[in-house]
């Protein structure tokens, strides 16, 4: 403080022009002792607004930065637009698709970065300055390459903190980008619902197989009543036919021939043959069919053994055709012999619907065709079952062997058939595949092991 006042003192005699110093009473340096207080207040203000200031100025920088940053790193582009549509703004996005700098672009019209095409979509923009922003509208951006690249673009307005409207702000993401995320998203969805349609499969399945036991253990003893009773009737019959011919040698000729007439005898000894081998026949089959359904429930296994592929083959199409009634035309291509060691049963139960299927398709069709053969290599058998239906539907193509999947009317198919026999090819260690064939009409075709090998 003393030095202030020396200080003072020599300016004010410098000021005044004295030769002598200026001799100040006690009132006056008082005065100026509270001035240079006053000033150095006023002085030590101004240094804490400096400090603030450059503070102040410090923080601005560093929002610039982290602003400048952020715009950088979106992926998204960014258009900042005044109210007559020039361009302030852009962000690195932007720069990198179309090869320009933010430079180059200030100062021009935002319609310049589109496409023709695009033109009528983007002058919406600034007609709907100030009003409801548009969402998601898909406009077509020029790249560096002379391309285009579409966008689905999102345009805003921009106000400042009174309100005023200053411009607009567009931001586009590729379209590309949101497919691929909608894709993911339908994909995620599709597996969730087989996820549950699998589940609701599995339960009705389960089902299924428990109700399929049951009817499978209530038919098996009335089959073996018929098996135990054809049987004796075939002994009887033997026995019949020695004892009327015993009493023909008896009777006289003439009315030996006479009754034999009279009752038709002879046309009973040709038919009961045939008749008794035909339901001994009937009834296997039936018993075979409780056993597949037995084993679909899962009670029992069928022990693999060798069987006659062409025997099989020959035995399930003559079973289904019998029961149609018009006849199709069956067209046979099969080796002569074929000997595969698997599960009889379980074969002879897939061709079987497959053939039931094979007619099925064709019940409209005025020509009938049907094809199977059979061809064998190193690794297996493949014996194909050819319609010559109106094939199969593209969207119907990964729906075959779907359970309760049917093409059919109402109460005219369960859609468990080629499920079932789906399973049952697996089960075996081979596979049922479906197809288009170039001459028409569709195409199944079960694979077949050389060799199937007993369940651990």
């Amino acid at each position: 403080m003393v030095e202030t006042k020396t200080h003072l003192k020599s300016s004010l005699i410098d000021k005044v022009g004295m030769d002598e110093p200026l001799q100040l009473n006690e009132t006056t340096e008082s005065a100026w002792i509270e001035v240079i207080k006053k000033m150095d207040m006023v002085y030590a203000d101004l240094v804490h607004y400096q400090v603030e200031l450059e503070q102040k100025n410090a923080e601005l920088e560093e929002a610039q930065q982290f602003i400048r940053s952020v715009l950088e790193s979106m992926t998204e582009v960014l258009i900042v637009c005044d109210t007559r549509g020039r361009i302030l703004q852009v962000n690195q996005a932007l720069e990198n698709l179309t090869g320009k700098l933010e430079g180059e672009w200030l100062n021009r019209p935002f319609n310049e970065l589109f496409g023709l095409e695009s033109q009528p979509l983007v002058e919406q923009f600034s007609e709907k300055l100030g009003n409801d922003a548009i969402v998601d509208c898909e406009v077509n951006l020029l790249t560096q390459e002379g391309a285009t690249m579409p966008l689905a673009m999102n345009c805003s307005s921009r106000y400042d903190v009174k309100g005023k409207l200053l411009g607009m702000v567009l931001i586009g993401r590729s379209v590309g980008e949101l497919r691929r995320a909608y894709e993911a998203l339908n994909k995620a969805h599709i597996d969730l619902k087989q996820t549950q349609e699998h589940l609701v499969h599995s339960e009705k399945m389960a089902s299924l197989g428990r109700l399929v036991a049951g009817v499978a253990h209530e038919l098996n003893n009335p089959i073996s009543v018929v098996f135990g009773n054809m049987h004796a009737l075939k002994r009887y019959g033997v026995r019949i036919n020695d004892y009327m011919a015993e009493v023909g040698e008896h009777l006289e000729p003439d009315l030996h021939r006479e009754l034999r007439e009279k009752y038709r005898i002879d046309k009973i000894e040709s038919d009961m043959g045939p008749l008794i081998a035909g339901t001994m026949e009937g009834a296997e089959r039936i018993s075979n069919i409780v056993l597949d359904l037995r084993r679909y429930s899962g009670i029992q296994k069928e022990q693999p053994e060798p069987f006659e592929i062409k025997h099989v083959v020959m035995t399930a199409t003559e079973w289904v055709i019998k029961a149609t009634r018009e006849k199709p035309e069956v067209n046979y291509k099969l080796a002569d012999s074929c000997v595969v060691r698997g599960r009889q049963g379980q074969v002879h139960q897939i061709l079987i619907n497959l053939i039931q299927n094979a007619l099925d398709v064709m019940e409209d069709q005025k020509k009938k065709q049907l094809t199977i053969s059979c061809d064998k290599d190193d690794k297996g058998v493949m014996i194909r079952v050819q319609d010559s239906g109106p094939g199969i539907a593209e969207d119907e193509m990964g729906k075959l062997f779907d359970p309760f999947y049917t093409t059919k009317a109402v109460g005219k198919g369960t859609g468990l058939g080629l499920y079932i026999s789906y399973g049952l090819a697996q089960d075996m260690g081979g596979d049922l595949s479906a197809e288009n064939s170039t001459e028409g009409g569709a195409v199944f075709t079960l694979t077949l092991p050389l060799r199937v090998e007993t369940d651990a």
